[in-house]
């Protein structure tokens, strides 16, 4: 059995919107958890953040960035309509939704931002006041309002880092001003690396909770390769298994940087090789 593409969608000039029919993922999925998509039989496994999971369709949305070789495929050669080989989940642990008060969710990558929109709503329905920031690099990058978190956040920014579409900056800054004027129970991020490093130093003085996504290099998703493995709290944990969302004051963040660009070069290759393809046979 396939698991048809339901509707997909451009958001920037790097990402996309695509929603799938997997009816087992969206009657268990709880925000925190992911998926692992698989195009077809020579497919690689790919882990994917969820945007909504709607139980009463079935269906499940995601954010996906054209950045590798199966990024792209899902891009130029699955349309709506067509069906994957495979979607599993939900993988990973959810995250525990509760009343903390206020509740920042900061996002500045395609990952975080579907993990935005749905983290907040669990947190508004429970009772909180949710906050939302969402960066991105310039006015091309940003996504169409439809598709963030302005309807379920009581504040809600948008950053540039070059000022084009909102504030100029990052959420860190945004951040910082929030933490001052004592505004933060708890932080929720995802998304770049160095980025996430920098938020732990941000929040570790004021000893305010803050849960992140910890993206490593999975293989199969559900803890045998051990692959995604990363150093918390002195000991080795799994980012499939064990998280993907973990306290961002106990990640070894300069292990978890340097063990994510351990492919780069592999990678790049096999992006250009199948572009290269594609240009042939006039696609691009």
């Amino acid at each position: 059995m396939g698991y048809k593409i339901t509707a997909k969608e451009n958001l920037s000039v790097i990402d996309f919107f695509m929603e799938v029919e997997a009816p087992h993922v969206a009657r268990s999925w709880k925000p925190g958890q992911f998926i692992v998509l698989i195009v077809d039989e020579k497919g690689e496994r790919v882990p994917m953040s969820v945007y909504y999971a709607d139980k009463d369709t079935g269906r499940v949305g995601m954010f996906i960035r054209r950045h590798g070789v199966t990024t792209f495929k899902l891009w130029y050669e699955k349309q709506v309509g067509d069906e994957l080989l495979s979607v599993a989940g939900p993988l990973g642990k959810p995250i525990e939704v509760k009343h903390y008060g206020n509740v920042v969710f900061a996002a500045d990558a395609v990952c975080a931002q579907a993990e935005c929109y749905a983290t907040l709503k669990a947190m508004k329905e429970a009772g909180n006041y949710t906050i939302a920031i969402h960066s991105f690099e310039t006015k091309d990058h940003v996504y169409p309002e439809k598709f963030l978190s302005k309807p379920v956040a009581d504040e809600f920014y948008i950053t540039t880092e070059d000022g084009s579409v909102g504030r100029k900056g990052h959420y860190l800054d945004v951040l910082k001003e929030l933490i001052e004027q004592d505004k933060v129970d708890i932080v929720f991020a995802g998304g770049k690396l160095g980025s996430l490093k920098k938020l732990a130093e941000l929040t570790r003085p004021y000893g305010i909770p803050t849960i992140t996504t910890v993206r490593q290099i999975m293989v199969d998703g559900t803890g045998m390769c051990g692959s995604c493995r990363i150093l918390y709290d002195g000991e080795v944990k799994f980012a499939c298994r064990d998280g993907p969302m973990f306290d961002a004051h106990k990640v070894d963040w300069d292990d978890v940087i340097r063990r994510d660009s351990r492919f780069a070069e592999q990678q790049a290759l096999a992006r250009e090789r199948y572009l290269a393809k594609l240009r042939e046979k006039g696609v691009i």
